[in-house]
């Protein structure tokens, strides 16, 4: 009887086994990669995309002061528009959103 360890007739099927163990290591060396390093960057690049397409980026308070920054709409006008969307939207300024403060 001869048995795979024993072959006679060659190196046999576990001629197979040695590339399919490189592959292995080669596949969880990339997922790895993946997972870790490459994730960081592309990560880093994906937020700077996706930054202007985030629900924030079209809100109302976020409009009015790119309104007041483009010089459509002066000073009063802004602080009394930003009056009425803290109330409305139920946002509390911490420190930024007084009026004379520093930016």
């Amino acid at each position: 009887m001869q048995t795979l360890a024993h072959w006679d007739g060659g190196p046999g099927p576990w001629i197979l086994f040695f590339p399919l163990i490189w592959a292995a290591v080669i596949l969880g060396g990339v997922t790895l990669l993946r997972r870790t390093v490459w994730r960081g960057r592309g990560a880093a690049r994906g937020a700077q995309a996706a930054e202007a397409q985030t629900p924030d980026a079209q809100s109302p308070i976020t409009v009015l002061g790119h309104r007041f920054a483009s010089g459509e709409i002066d000073e009063d006008e802004y602080w009394r528009r930003l009056t009425v969307l803290d109330e409305q939207f139920g946002r509390h300024a911490t420190g930024g959103g007084r009026k004379g403060g520093t930016a």
